[in-house]
């Protein structure tokens, strides 16, 4: 358990936690990716690029934040793995837009399922109450973060 003094406010010890859960279930999702040959930025990639389909390697750049180098050699090796493809923009042929070919599409889902798993046993322990309230708070702070942007 997380040691709270009374000189943290609230506000400092949600953000404790909030870091810690992210740094806990980005480990597990690391640790989850060694099943599936493929690197964390590859995953992000494929993340990106199965909620937001037919992006061009411009507009990954910006939801990564990485140099359009960097994201070309992901692609690259992305590719090769048949993780993705690049397509001919129909209206502009000048345009490359990324689809994720099935495989890909494959372990994003393996890899969120086992999240879910993971997640589901962590929470095992509170009632379903608790579990919406935990949820509601969560889909609250959520909203008022992407209200901003």
């Amino acid at each position: 358990m997380v040691e709270i003094k009374e000189t943290d406010d609230k506000v400092t010890v949600i953000e404790k936690y909030l870091r810690r859960v992210d740094w806990i279930i980005r480990k597990k999702g690391r640790e989850i990716l060694n099943d599936t040959n493929i690197t964390d930025p590859q995953f992000i990639a494929l993340q990106h690029l199965a909620n937001n389909k037919q992006l061009t390697i411009g507009e990954l750049s910006q939801k990564m934040s990485l140099a359009c180098s960097t994201i070309t050699d992901l692609i690259d090796r992305m590719e090769k793995s048949e993780l993705v493809i690049r397509e001919k923009d129909e209206q502009d042929k000048r345009v490359v837009r990324l689809s994720v070919q099935s495989k890909g599409h494959e372990i994003v889902q393996q890899v969120l399922e086992k999240r879910r798993e993971y997640l589901s046993e962590k929470l095992s322990g509170l009632n379903e109450n608790d579990k919406d309230i935990l949820m509601e708070n969560l889909k609250y702070l959520y909203e008022a973060m992407t209200d901003e942007s």
